[in-house]
């Protein structure tokens, strides 16, 4: 028996290597590419510098410099995040006091509501693109607020996408919660108001930091989104649209590689700052007792 669960045991962390490695090979070889003349990239894979990995001589920081400066990289990197901040604390705020009012409030037509909230999760995205488009342009004819092509009009629609599902997750995370806590509350004099901030939103952080990460990762990273609402070349275009812009046809691999580390600066960032309410998160739920 011992045997066997040792065996088990060692292919499963032969498989967690594997993994592993098809994640982290592709990763180091653009991270070494990044930091390679455009000559030695022309020449030779990224690979031969393993050999001689050491030697400083073969890596050079121009690629970075090229980028950040030739391609006005630090206004597509603020455009990011003006764009990912709103996009994330938006529809978490309003999806929290949702999902608390769909699990522990009652009122009429709540099974509905919830039902509806899980099957907007399975709308094919593509299909809102043009609806909501014509929204847009509709609305900035009739008030004169410019809509498509503005930073306050993607953070909306990145916001409206993200809420059925930001909805769901949290709904599922407070449906765990002991009601005696409520009931300890009511008794106490607490108002429907007081529960939510005293009681909820302190329980159910690790779960709204797990949507909130998700959520900005998917932002950060979106390209057919934003490609929808913001034109290449833009004054608002984010480091997405960069990103595409210098990779299309496949010309500037260095600009290309080093555009994408710095591209993934913020979201390691985030990753390391909030792991502790991310796992937390995770796990909320998987246990009772």
């Amino acid at each position: 028996m011992d045997g066997t669960r040792i065996l088990r045991r060692s292919f499963v962390h032969l498989i967690l290597i594997f993994l592993t490695l098809m994640w982290f090979l592709p990763t180091l070889g653009l991270f070494i590419t990044s930091f390679r003349d455009p000559a030695a990239i022309a020449d030779s894979g990224w690979w031969t510098v393993l050999t001689q990995f050491w030697e400083t001589s073969q890596y050079t920081l121009q690629n970075y410099i090229n980028v950040w400066e030739g391609e006005n990289m630090a206004r597509n990197f603020w455009n990011s995040v003006k764009i990912s901040i709103p996009s994330t604390v938006i529809p978490i705020i309003i999806a929290s006091f949702a999902a608390f009012a769909l699990a522990w409030m009652d009122f009429p037509g709540r099974r509905f509501l919830v039902i509806f909230t899980a099957a907007m999760l399975i709308v094919p995205l593509h299909l809102t693109f043009v609806p909501v488009i014509r929204m847009y342009l509709g609305f900035s004819e009739l008030t004169g607020i410019k809509m498509m092509g503005e930073i306050h009009g993607l953070v909306l629609a990145h916001a409206g996408y993200a809420m059925p599902l930001a909805i769901y997750l949290i709904y599922n995370f407070m449906l765990e919660l002991p009601r005696e806590l409520f009931e300890s509350a009511v008794i106490d004099g607490a108002n429907t108001w007081q529960t939510f901030w005293r009681i909820v939103f302190p329980l159910s952080l690790p779960g709204m930091v797990s949507v909130a990460v998700f959520q900005f990762l998917w932002v950060w990273n979106s390209v057919l989104v934003t490609a929808m609402f913001i034109q290449f070349g833009s004054r608002n275009a984010p480091l997405q649209i960069l990103l595409t812009d210098i990779g299309q046809m496949g010309r500037e691999w260095q600009k290309l590689t080093a555009a994408a580390f710095i591209l993934i600066i913020v979201p390691m960032l985030l990753f390391f700052a909030l792991q502790r309410y991310f796992v937390r998160g995770l796990l909320g739920g998987s246990v009772k007792g």
